[in-house]
C-alpha cells in the first residue's frame, strides 16, 4: 500500500495541496473551519509529517542544498547564513557548495554535485534557462535573487527601486556628476535593473547619466574592482562628485581608492553601495546603502521549498521583495 500524500489529505478536504501545506506550517490567514477539515482529514488517511523534513515529499535526507557563487562577497556570506537557519527552523539540514562559475551552477541544479540533497536554493550568477537546456530538474528549486527565468520559483530583489531611491537620494543633495561603479559580465556597457533604476532617477529630473562616469573592475564582487575602477576614474581626471557602486563590496573598495587619492568622503565625492550588508555600518564614514530586506527574502525562499517539498505542484511562482534606502555618513554634506 502506498503512502498516504498530500494530495490525498487535499482531496478530501476539498481543499488545495497549498492550503494543506499552509495548515501543517502552521501559517495564518486559514479560516479555522478548514484547517480543523484538514486536520481531520490528516488523521483519516493517515498521512504523517516527515520529522527530518516537515513532510518532505522523497523522504529521502531532509536536507536542502543552498548553492552561492562565492562567499568572499558578504551579501552572500550572509544570505547563505539566514537561509541555512531559516531552513533549521523547519528542521531541515543544509548543504553548502559554491558554484565558481555557469558550469558549477549547472552542476548543482542537476545533482551533480548536490545528490545529497532534496532541493536547492540558489543565488545565482549565471542562471539562464539556456543553461540547463531541455533537461528536466530532478528537485525542486527556488532562485534567490536575479532575473527571473521562469523555470522555478524565483525570489527576486526590489533592485529597480532600490537603486532609483538611492541614484535619487543624492541628486537631492545637490550631486550631479555620478560615477557609476558596474559589473560587466562580458556586456560592453551597463544593464540589468539596477542600471535601470540609475538612469529613471536621472530622467525623472530631466538629465542623462554621463557614460564616461560608468566604469567596472575585474570582478564586481571583490572589493579590489571598486578601487580598480575608480582609480582608474580619478587618473583619467574624470570630474565626479558622487560614486554609486552596484553593491557594497565594490563601494567599499571605491572608498579606499578616493582615500588613498586625497578625496574626502563626503566632502568632495559622495559614496553609496547596494545590499547594506554588516560591513557598510563599519566603515569609516559609514556607508550609504540599500537594503533588500534580506531576512523576508531568506524566509520566503524558504517558505517557497518547504511547499515544494510538502508536494506542490503548481507553474513557477515570483515572489518580490521591497528594498529600502540606508542613509549614512558616506553621503551626507
Amino acid at each position: 500500500m502506498s503512502r498516504p500524500t498530500l494530495d490525498d489529505v487535499a482531496a478530501l478536504a476539498g481543499v488545495s495541496a497549498k492550503t494543506v501545506s499552509n495548515v501543517l506550517l502552521k501559517r495564518p490567514h486559514v479560516g479555522e473551519q478548514t484547517r480543523v477539515r484538514v486536520l481531520e482529514a490528516v488523521e483519516e488517511v493517515g498521512y504523517r509529517v516527515n520529522r527530518a523534513g516537515r513532510g518532505l515529499v522523497s523522504g529521502r535526507s531532509g536536507r536542502v542544498a543552498i548553492v552561492v557563487p562565492n562567499l568572499y562577497q558578504p551579501y552572500f556570506a550572509e544570505t547563505a547564513e539566514r537561509l541555512i537557519l531559516a531552513l533549521a527552523e523547519h528542521n531541515v539540514t543544509s548543504t553548502l557548495r559554491v558554484a565558481l562559475d555557469a558550469g558549477g551552477e549547472r552542476d548543482a541544479l542537476l545533482a551533480r554535485t548536490t545528490a545529497d540533497a532534496d532541493g536547492v536554493i540558489i543565488c545565482p550568477h549565471f542562471f539562464a534557462p539556456e543553461l540547463i537546456g531541455s533537461t528536466a530538474l530532478p528537485r525542486p528549486v527556488v532562485q534567490l535573487g536575479g532575473a527571473p527565468t521562469g523555470l522555478v520559483d524565483t525570489v527576486i530583489m526590489g533592485e529597480v527601486e532600490g537603486f532609483e531611491a538611492v541614484t535619487r537620494h543624492l541628486l537631492d543633495t545637490g550631486r550631479r556628476r555620478l560615477a557609476l561603479v558596474w559589473n560587466d559580465f562580458g556586456n560592453p556597457e551597463p544593464r540589468g535593473s539596477r542600471y535601470d533604476g540609475f538612469v529613471a532617477a536621472h530622467r525623472a529630473r530631466g538629465m542623462e547619466p554621463d557614460p564616461a562616469l560608468m566604469v567596472s573592475g575585474s570582478d564586481w564582487d571583490r572589493r579590489a574592482s571598486g578601487y580598480e575602477a575608480v582609480s582608474g576614474l580619478l587618473r583619467n581626471g574624470r570630474d565626479f562628485d558622487a560614486v554609486v557602486a552596484f553593491n557594497d563590496a565594490l563601494a567599499v573598495g571605491a572608498l579606499r581608492a578616493l582615500r588613498s587619492h586625497g578625496v574626502r568622503v563626503p566632502e568632495d565625492v559622495a559614496l553609496s553601495g547596494f545590499d547594506d550588508t554588516d560591513e557598510a555600518g563599519f566603515t569609516v564614514p559609514p556607508l550609504t546603502s540599500v537594503s533588500p530586506d534580506h531576512e523576508w527574502m531568506a524566509q520566503t525562499a524558504v517558505e517557497m521549498m518547504m511547499e515544494r517539498l510538502e508536494g506542490l505542484d503548481a507553474p513557477p511562482r515570483t515572489r518580490q521583495a521591497g528594498a529600502h534606502l540606508v542613509p549614512r555618513a558616506s553621503t551626507q554634506r
